[in-house]
């Protein structure tokens, strides 16, 4: 059952100001407005938290995070049932990103129990060393404190309240403060009473995790520039990222902002593999390019692809798969009249023609394509820029050369894709040394949406893609980020880290 308020250190608090959900569909809920009070009341709760919970065993917090997806998986139906009323997601979409949370919970919780992620390093000491003895150094990754989390509005659950940056942080040692995304708030106040159940089960502090609703900028600014908060996680638009970066960095002790800000997730189609299976690859661009309304930072926005008759062919099939695709509803109002503005910027651009165009209005998108000749995308900007929404741009260039100026012209993407044969190795080969500068995740022959949570995956990349080109919001790696490293010099056994005494 909702209760519409706030979860602080353990205690459900409400306030008389109140905001209404925006359902697709079903009934619509009210939800406490959070405050700078609240943040303020939260983030006190965190740093009360952490020694506490920083001083848990590995195994301790590796039973809370798979507690935490127990308690999810408990909530499966609730959770599916408000998801799709809130989003217009449809039930398989979120019954599978639940599937997807609670293995990220589960898998970082086998994580923990490994050594590697502590990245123990020991220099003995030499007391007989000339012409001075060398102390003993000890050096182990310790948590950095309070950690601020932003839910995104793409993702209710797996970039949300206990997703991959809150599974991450308290992984580490964190304890984490969430921001709901107020388009489903519903779906992360059930997340947290999950969250709740798990801490208490387990025994950890109150004030481990904390989540507010709700509120105007004034809440997200006082989350990032709370003195306690030491780190943050943010999942969604440019400005809104950028923005709060700027909050981070101006700070009197500035911190990290870990920011996921998307990109256009360029594809390279090379000749031979053009001319070989066009059609396969032009009907794979439009599935993806459609999935879930496009609405996926990893969308592959745009085709680059050398002009002539296979190049004819190409935009012609996926011209015609993407004409079949249905009217689809948007996460929210505001996302979906974002999608209309971004496509009238495009379709205003230098040189671009309209290949398919449709109606869409209210929540509702329906798909659309344009192509643009290399030379006028290079000349106009704005084209570079992210469209969050099911279109598609083709670019067409003259030749190999051209299509490697588009690879240099790139800021910096999630992804970059290259579609080659193996008599495209050489042109492959040329243009892999610039589009590894330029992405996290460099492919070949596949399509970038869908992100495969394990070990070796990189959801990151170099500005605007993200705000930190080290780091990455997916896969194992990620914990890296509430990390830092403490040396211990000649520090008796009895006072090490526990993390240390059992690694």
């Amino acid at each position: 059952m909702l209760t519409g308020k706030h979860l602080i250190a353990g205690e459900w608090v409400g306030n008389a100001q109140t905001f209404a959900s925006s359902p697709a569909h079903g009934p619509s809920h009210d939800f406490s407005v959070g405050t700078p009070a609240h943040v303020a009341a939260a983030c006190e709760a965190a740093e009360a938290a952490f020694p506490a919970y920083a001083a848990t065993s590995r195994a301790e917090r590796a039973a809370f995070l798979t507690r935490i997806a127990d308690e999810i998986d408990a909530r499966g139906a609730e959770i599916t049932e408000i998801g799709t009323q809130e989003t217009g997601l449809p039930a398989a979409r979120l019954e599978g990103e639940r599937g997807r949370t609670t293995s990220q919970l589960r898998l970082f919780a086998a994580h923990i129990l490994k050594d590697g992620w502590l990245d123990r390093r020991h220099d003995a000491a030499l007391p007989d060393r000339q012409p001075a003895p060398r102390p003993d150094l000890k050096l182990i990754q310790r948590p950095v404190g309070p950690v601020a989390v932003f839910g995104a509005s793409n993702f209710p659950l797996a970039f949300s309240v206990a997703g991959g940056d809150t599974a991450s942080a308290l992984a580490a040692g964190c304890p984490v403060v969430v921001k709901g995304h107020s388009a489903h708030p519903g779906t992360g106040e059930i997340v947290a009473q999950a969250i709740d159940a798990a801490i208490k089960a387990c025994g950890m502090p109150a004030g481990t995790f904390s989540l507010v609703q709700g509120g105007k900028r004034d809440v997200g600014e006082a989350l990032v520039q709370h003195p306690l908060i030491k780190a943050v996680g943010f999942t969604g638009s440019l400005a809104g990222g950028r923005a709060l970066f700027n909050l981070c960095a101006a700070r009197p002790e500035p911190i990290p902002f870990f920011g996921e800000l998307g990109s256009v997730n360029p594809m390279f189609l090379l000749p031979a593999a053009v001319a070989a299976r066009g059609d396969a690859i032009a009907k794979g661009w439009a599935a993806s390019l459609t999935l879930g309304a496009g609405q996926f930072c990893t969308n592959p926005g745009i085709a680059v692809v050398i002009d002539g008759p296979e190049a004819d062919a190409f935009v012609d099939t996926a011209k015609t798969a993407v004409a079949a695709v249905a009217a689809q509803t948007m996460l929210t109002d505001g996302i979906a009249e974002a999608f209309r503005a971004g496509r009238d910027r495009v379709a205003a651009g230098h040189g671009v023609r309209a290949l398919l165009t449709t109606t869409c209005d209210r929540r509702n998108a329906t798909p659309y394509l344009f192509e643009v000749a290399g030379s006028d995308w290079l000349a106009d900007h704005t084209l570079a820029e992210e469209v969050f929404g099911p279109l598609g741009l083709i670019i067409r260039v003259r030749h190999a050369a051209e299509m490697q100026d588009i690879a240099r012209s790139l800021q910096g993407q999630l992804t970059c894709t290259l579609h080659l044969d193996d008599a495209d190795l050489d042109l492959g080969r040329a243009l892999l040394p610039i589009l590894e500068r330029k992405a996290g995740r460099v492919l070949a022959n596949g399509f970038p949406t869908g992100v495969e949570v394990v070990d070796a995956q990189v959801h990151g990349g170099p500005y605007p893609a993200s705000t930190n080109f080290g780091a990455t919001s997916v896969g194992t790696l990620s914990i890296r980020r509430w990390l830092r490293p403490v040396a211990y010099q000649n520090m008796p056994a009895a006072l090490l880290p526990q993390d240390w005494v059992e690694a």
